[in-house]
């Protein structure tokens, strides 16, 4: 943690809405272009991979049979948003070639952030599983997150998947890509409105933050906003720092993207974002 991390410095690094004076009307725009998009683009919405009531995921097929599989994390600190704000990501990548799967997750204080990323590994099991029926190729899944999805994409690449269920295969994942995303949970436990609902501690720290892992076969691509707070783009270059460059080959921030517009990069293909993804996709 940075050596500067008194409470209220913490608080400002963090809280991404406070910062970003426009933010709202990024979360309006994100919810009417899925809506739109749910309207207009072929869906299969509300699908279950578990049991529980979150345990949904909406399915966006690909035009033609054997394509590469993009699994977006939608982001919130773990607890805001939903599944249903990430649909208008699903085009760019459907026109390109891909199928396109947006899961949900319980948010917390309900449950914690250890029951979010094994629903999440459930999911990717259930889309592994499934893939083909959608049009989906599952030795080609790629999975993307942004901020809270961006952790959870990097836990995701960690996964030992064959321990979750004898079935899957250990390469599950052919790469993923993390935006805005936060590798070393450990600061977020000194932030009042992030640990009320959090409720933290050592130990899940110590679980929960992949730039305490061993490096995974990768590759992870750790992209942020260039003109984010000092602790994301620090959190951003502490993962390659951790993992190497081996695991993680890309390692940058975008010039003049906060916390919200960095998104518009994985959207529209002329994005870096975009194309990171396109090229773990092999659609480059």
């Amino acid at each position: 943690m940075s050596p500067r991390a008194d409470v209220a410095w913490l608080e400002a690094q963090y809280n991404n809405r406070a910062r970003v004076p426009g933010h709202a009307a990024y979360l309006q725009r994100w919810a009417d272009d899925s809506a739109r998009v749910r309207r207009e683009q072929a869906c299969h919405l509300d699908l279950a991979y578990g049991s529980g009531v979150s345990e949904t995921l909406d399915v966006f097929p690909a035009a033609r049979p054997g394509a590469p599989v993009l699994v977006y994390l939608h982001g919130g600190w773990w607890r805001a948003l939903d599944k249903s704000d990430g649909s208008w990501l699903a085009p760019a990548f459907t026109a390109a070639g891909a199928m396109v799967v947006v899961p949900n997750y319980a948010l917390c204080p309900a449950v914690g952030i250890e029951d979010i990323t094994l629903q999440m590994a459930r999911a990717l099991a259930w889309v592994w599983r499934h893939a083909a029926q959608y049009g989906g190729d599952a030795s080609r899944i790629v999975v993307a997150g942004h901020s809270a999805g961006g952790h959870l994409a990097a836990m995701l690449a960690c996964c030992r998947w064959p321990e979750l269920a004898p079935d899957l295969p250990a390469g599950l994942l052919r790469g993923a890509v993390s935006i805005s995303g936060v590798f070393d949970l450990e600061p977020l436990r000194h932030v009042p409105f992030l640990q009320v609902d959090l409720r933290l501690t050592p130990a899940s720290v110590r679980r929960l933050s992949p730039a305490r892992f061993a490096a995974p076969a990768g590759p992870l691509h750790a992209l942020v906003g260039g003109i984010e707070s000092e602790e994301f783009l620090r959190q951003n270059q502490l993962i390659q720092q951790r993992w190497g460059v081996q695991s993680v080959p890309v390692c940058e921030a975008l010039p003049g993207a906060d916390h919200f517009s960095v998104l518009d990069s994985l959207a529209q293909p002329p994005g870096r974002a975009h194309w990171s993804v396109l090229e773990l996709l092999g659609l480059d």
